[in-house]
C-alpha cells in the first residue's frame, strides 16, 4: 500500500506521467489548482507549502526505489516549489504567470545552492532544489514588480 501511496503523491496524482515536460506540467497544474480552488491563498499557502514539503520528501524518497534517482515522473517537488513561488503574490494573472515562468527558470538553471542540495540523499535532494528555486522565483517576482511599479 505504501508503494501505491508514494507513487500517487510523488507523481501528483499521476501528473508526472505527462508525456513531455512532466515537471512543467506538474508546476502548471499546481498553479491552476491554487488559482481556482484556494480562494484565501495568502493564509493557506505557508502551511500548505510546509505540508507538501514533507510529503514530497517522504514520497520522493520512496519513489526513487522504482523511478530511479529524481525520476521524471516525480513532480511533487515541482508542486512544492510552485506553491512557495506564490506565497504573498497578488491574485492577478500577470503575477501568477510571472511566478510560473520564474520558477521554471530557476528550477532548470539551478543557481547555488540549488545544484549543491540536489546532491543530498533521497527526497531531500529531490525536493530542496525546488524549494530554493521557489524562493528565488518568489523573491525575484516581488523585486521585479516593486521596481516596475
Amino acid at each position: 500500500m505504501k508503494k501505491f501511496q508514494a507513487k500517487l503523491v510523488s507523481t501528483f496524482f499521476y501528473a508526472g506521467y505527462f508525456p513531455f515536460a512532466p515537471g512543467t506540467f506538474g508546476s502548471l497544474l499546481a498553479l491552476l489548482i491554487i488559482w481556482f480552488l484556494i480562494p484565501a491563498f495568502f493564509y493557506i499557502l505557508i502551511p500548505l507549502s510546509i505540508g507538501i514539503f514533507f510529503l514530497s520528501v517522504w514520497s520522493a524518497t520512496r519513489a526513487e526505489e522504482f523511478f530511479g534517482q529524481d525520476g521524471s515522473p516525480i513532480v511533487i517537488d515541482e508542486v512544492t516549489g510552485m506553491v512557495i513561488s506564490l506565497i504573498f503574490v497578488p491574485r492577478e494573472i500577470k503575477f501568477f504567470l510571472g511566478a510560473f515562468l520564474l520558477f521554471r527558470f530557476f528550477d532548470i538553471v539551478k543557481l547555488p545552492p540549488a545544484r549543491q542540495v540536489e546532491k543530498l540523499e533521497g527526497g531531500w535532494g529531490v525536493t530542496l532544489d525546488d524549494v530554493i528555486a521557489g524562493i528565488y522565483a518568489n523573491l525575484s517576482l516581488h523585486l521585479i514588480f516593486y521596481f516596475v511599479n
